[in-house]
């Protein structure tokens, strides 16, 4: 069962805690999830997203206070990302850093700044294993200099830690998990929760007692130091606002870590 390393900030004595969404895709509601969390996962127009809409996601993340992180992912537009990709390392390497660099720029013209980086999709779920993906995404993310948003338990967070990148675990809202700690692929049924009273459920849990409900009804353990809430799920707004509401009603700040 994947876990994080060290101590997670979700548990009993959790007072705060991360909410992040995937924006900038020209899908869903970006305007009005941006005010209901603390960090941005902004496309990097290689599965979506166009120059104009990275910027005014970007421009309306800084306007919020809202950190910015850089959602890299595979060459996949017509897929959405969604589809894995046996990407040569060493292009992998110069796709990731070429996504950085690109919404880097976008940010600064807009008086903000890319602060942490978040793989999307199928190089998501690709990294969690693949150990030559995993080490490519490493690479780039260390020659960006910034951290790396990904799933506990992961080889990613390995050879993060082995590479000494930064590393900030999450976990998701809306998404069902394996007794195994991994995402259900979205191609089975139940994979994505659209209920937000089961969304909401969800997170308290997570933040109560660092624990969630699998697929199977079983409980696993999950260490997070953000929690997503993607931002093309159905409701995705509504979900957002509900979420943020039952935690400020429990105690419990929304901020960037």
């Amino acid at each position: 069962m994947p876990t994080g390393a060290g101590v997670s900030p979700t548990g009993p004595s959790a007072g705060s805690i991360d909410l992040n969404a995937d924006l900038g895709e020209g899908v869903g509601d970006d305007a009005a999830m941006i005010p209901l969390v603390s960090s941005a996962n902004v496309a990097c127009g290689f599965h979506a997203g166009t120059p104009t809409i990275l910027r005014r996601t970007c421009e309306e993340a800084v306007a919020a206070g809202v950190r910015i992180g850089a959602q890299v992912s595979y060459p996949d537009r017509d897929g959405f990302g969604r589809r894995f990709m046996d990407v040569d390392p060493d292009d992998l390497i110069a796709d990731v850093l070429f996504q950085i660099g690109a919404l880097t720029s976008i940010a600064r013209s807009v008086g903000g700044s890319v602060d942490y980086v978040k793989p999307h999709g199928a190089l998501y779920n690709a990294i969690v294993r693949h150990e030559g993906q995993a080490r490519a995404v490493v690479t780039a993310v260390a020659d960006a200099g910034l951290p790396l948003l990904i799933l506990p338990g992961s080889a990613a967070q390995r050879l993060a830690a082995d590479a000494g990148v930064p590393v900030l675990t999450e976990a998701f809202a809306d998404r069902a998990y394996t007794a195994e700690g991994t995402l259900v692929p979205r191609s089975a049924a139940g994979s994505v929760l659209t209920d937000s009273a089961a969304i909401t459920a969800r997170v308290l849990d997570l933040v109560r007692y660092g624990e969630l409900t699998t697929v199977d009804g079983g409980r696993i353990a999950v260490h997070a130091d953000s929690i997503c809430l993607h931002g093309d799920t159905p409701g995705a707004v509504e979900h957002a606002r509900a979420v943020r509401a039952a935690l400020l009603e429990a105690g419990v700040t929304v901020h960037a870590r």
